[in-house]
């Protein structure tokens, strides 16, 4: 048969109260000391009876446990401090960071012309120079893009009549060369006579050489003709 579960609760007789004490206790520091041994760690265990007796248990050196426990609560103190610290000036930042906006806001409308009947004559001076001077800047970076856009001009212009100038030369050259080939057309043509013209001609000329009384006019004729 199971043991029962133990309700968790004061035990109003005090002798049994003091007998479960005594065994918790000893259980509580043996597993305080295996707990020490198996994981190698650095244990304290303090405890006060009822009736305000200490029991404890170290594993090294209660005071050096108990000066390393203090330290550990003080670095966690400063580090909740250092926390609370950086929210609050986060907190600082984010209400600074607002106000800033809403005031840019409210410039931005104004520059808009809305929201103009709460100011008075001085507020009214400040913007009226604020938009000159905004108009100013407005027209230098306006003029300085025109110039930068006039200097680009230019310089492509400069690229495309130096093209011109190139192609004009080619022009010119193929000019030149098309005049040449003209005239070399006709000598060319000339020495390109189909071979029956030539033929003809040297058949003439051989009719012209059979011997057949000597007539110096002919002969002169038939040479030139060979030629």
């Amino acid at each position: 048969m199971g043991r029962g579960k133990i309700e968790i609760k004061r035990i109003d007789n005090m002798s049994s109260r003091q007998v479960t004490f005594s065994k918790r206790k000893t259980g509580l520091m043996k597993k305080a000391k295996e707990l020490a041994i198996l994981c190698d760690a650095e244990v304290a265990l303090l405890i006060f009876s009822s009736t305000g007796k200490l029991h404890e248990y170290a594993s090294s050196s209660m005071d050096a446990v108990v000066e390393r426990y203090d330290k550990a609560i003080k670095e966690r103190h400063d580090q909740l401090l250092d926390s609370t610290s950086e929210i609050k000036f986060w907190q600082h930042e984010a209400a600074r960071l607002r106000q800033q906006l809403q005031y840019l806001q409210q410039s931005h409308r104004q520059l808009l012309g809305e929201e103009l009947p709460s100011l008075n004559a001085e507020d009214l001076q400040k913007l009226e120079n604020q938009l000159e001077i905004t108009l100013k800047k407005v027209r230098m970076n306006k003029e300085q893009v025109l110039t930068d856009e006039i200097k680009e001009l230019h310089h492509k212009g400069s690229l495309i009549d130096q093209e011109n100038k190139e192609l004009h030369k080619k022009v010119t050259l193929l000019h030149q060369e098309t005049v040449e080939l003209k005239k070399k057309a006709p000598i060319s043509l000339q020495l390109s006579q189909p071979q029956a013209q030539m033929n003809d001609i040297s058949a003439q000329a051989m009719k012209l050489s059979q011997p057949q009384p000597q007539n110096n006019d002919m002969l002169a004729q038939a040479m030139k003709l060979r030629l």
